[in-house]
């Protein structure tokens, strides 16, 4: 992984918070002669839509924001016997989801041009990460002691652990996202690539997360194949809200259990939002051995095959802040700076891109914002005609295709 020292790294203050406003007037006027031009279930891939519906993120940063509970994380390894260790795996993917989805109103991270790369870290003290025991003393689980001999090392500054996460946009069409995160002390990490399909379903907009991911636990010889839910935009036309929906699966072939995560979308008439219902099995005796059912943005409430039943709300855990470089530090090519070539008659000049198109929303400056975000997609396009006419195909600077997937090219299996 590119060697980024934790002495670079500060604590990110960003909230990325998005004002519930709904939609106004001369933002529904705009949407409806967008909505004119479409057809139920056309690609949306290719449609510029307007600037007010961005949220103030790349999605390469959104799926950093999946790992806002590395300590939950970590505890994955510890598990004592593989039934532990997917069920905590289960435990930590239902918890994933509420803090990558910030707030109640849904907008669009940016799409990530071509070669943007985000990078950060979490540090996690060694203490947050104790291996948990079943506790004799009733349902739920407590802390373990702590391990005799904590791990040292200069990945582990002042007592913690230390996970790094990069993701980079691999393709632009069809656009392709890879991300990879490691805990070298722990030795695990994930490898996943997500292909964004997004179609028009008339009052909504669907999104598609084609791909997997592979969780590798090191210590365990063991891989979990996961994939992801689909998201979706609803009542755009005046307050949009994103749910979940869909059924994503976990599988482990070595120790022979999976999971099957079900995302519930609301019906038409009654029922609640946000739900999720998750069952965790055994694959060769077919025993479930793990329920669990609530929302994904709520609380969740998990049975155990001893009768024992533990609730968490995710409202309640608490989220470790991502740790980056400042932006004056940042290499051209990452997600909040994001200099990008510009092909121009006089040769190539940098253009900064996602700091001033977020620097114009935040001012509520719309009209700047969209002329930024238009630069940027002319840039990209002049990029690709370039490439083309030079016949050099476009080569990822951390990832590589193997089959359908990505692989991050220093993965820690490879290492080892």
């Amino acid at each position: 992984m590119e060697d980024i020292s934790p002495t670079e790294e500060v604590t990110d203050t960003e909230d990325n918070e998005e004002e519930d406003l709904g939609v106004l007037d001369d933002q529904r006027s705009i949407i409806l002669h967008l909505l004119s031009q479409l057809k139920l279930g056309m690609d949306l891939t290719r449609v510029v839509l307007p600037t007010f519906i961005l949220e103030k993120r790349s999605l390469l940063e959104m799926y950093a924001n999946f790992m806002a509970h590395p300590d939950m994380f970590l505890s994955i390894t510890s598990g004592a016997t593989a039934e532990d260790r997917i069920v905590r795996f289960v435990e930590y993917y239902l918890t994933a989801f509420h803090e990558g989805r910030k707030g109640a109103v849904a907008k669009k991270p940016y799409n990530p041009v071509l070669g943007e790369t985000f990078h950060c870290s979490w540090e996690v003290p060694w203490d947050k990460v104790r291996p948990l025991v079943r506790s004799n003393q009733g349902p739920g689980w407590e802390a373990g002691r702590a391990p005799n001999s904590a791990p040292q090392g200069e990945d582990s500054p002042g007592g913690c652990y230390r996970v790094r996460f990069v993701a980079e946009q691999v393709s632009h069409h069809p656009p392709v996202s890879g991300f990879y995160c490691e805990c070298r002390e722990k030795r695990m990490c994930v490898n996943a690539h997500v292909w964004t399909k997004s179609k028009f379903m008339g009052m909504s907009i669907g999104v598609s997360m084609v791909g997997e991911g592979v969780l590798c636990l090191l210590e365990h010889d063991e891989e979990y194949v996961f994939t992801l839910p689909c998201a979706y935009a609803r009542s755009i036309l005046t307050v949009p809200w994103v749910e979940l929906g869909g059924k994503v699966s976990i599988n482990c072939v070595k120790s022979g259990y999976s999971a099957t995560v079900t995302f519930h979308t609301k019906p038409f008439y009654g029922g609640k939002v946000h739900r999720v219902t998750a069952e965790v099995k055994h694959n060769s005796t077919n025993t479930i051995v793990c329920k669990a059912q609530g929302e994904w943005n709520g609380t969740l409430e998990f049975t155990y095959s001893s009768g024992e039943t533990k609730v968490m709300d995710t409202a309640k855990l608490p989220v470790t802040r991502k740790k980056l470089r400042p932006v004056e530090r940042q290499g051209r090519t990452e997600s909040r700076r994001a200099q990008a070539p510009v092909i121009t008659g006089g040769g190539r000049k940098s253009l900064r891109l996602w700091q001033h198109v977020t620097k114009s929303l935040k001012e509520g400056n719309m009209d700047k914002a969209t002329e930024h975000k238009h630069r940027l997609e002319e840039c990209q396009r002049a990029e690709e005609r370039q490439r083309a006419a030079d016949n050099k195909p476009w080569k990822p600077k951390y990832f590589t295709k193997e089959g359908d997937g990505w692989i991050y090219n220093s993965a820690l299996w490879k290492s080892t």
